[in-house]
């Protein structure tokens, strides 16, 4: 569903199905922008983001947490994992537009 609204807001999108993909693309492709779910079936997202903030190659793309855990736990894992946002789903197409945008412009 969320790759979808972001293909129809016209953003190009990369999809990685597991923690290790995504850390591999991460510094394959230096995208502008890692939505990024906590729940992988290899690594946490935690860990992932941690593997990314490490590499000067990929320490300043901002990454959006993106998970059905709900607590402020997760969060603060998250952002102290070096996360831009923490986003809790369900997440409304328009909130998760604006989270994008604002991490664009902000590293931008």
């Amino acid at each position: 569903m969320l790759v979808s609204m972001l293909r129809n807001s016209d953003y190009e999108v990369s999809e990685a199905a597991t923690g290790t993909e995504a850390i591999e693309k991460a510094v394959s492709a230096e995208p502008n922008l890692i939505v990024l779910d906590i729940e992988l079936p290899d690594l946490s997202g935690v860990v992932v983001a941690q593997t990314i903030r490490k590499n000067p190659k990929t320490a300043r793309i901002p990454i959006i947490g993106w998970s059905a855990y709900i607590g402020w736990e997760y969060r603060k894992a998250a952002l102290d994992a070096g996360m831009n946002d923490y986003l809790e789903k369900p997440v409304h197409s328009a909130i998760i537009r604006a989270k994008i945008e604002e991490c664009l412009l902000t590293e931008g």
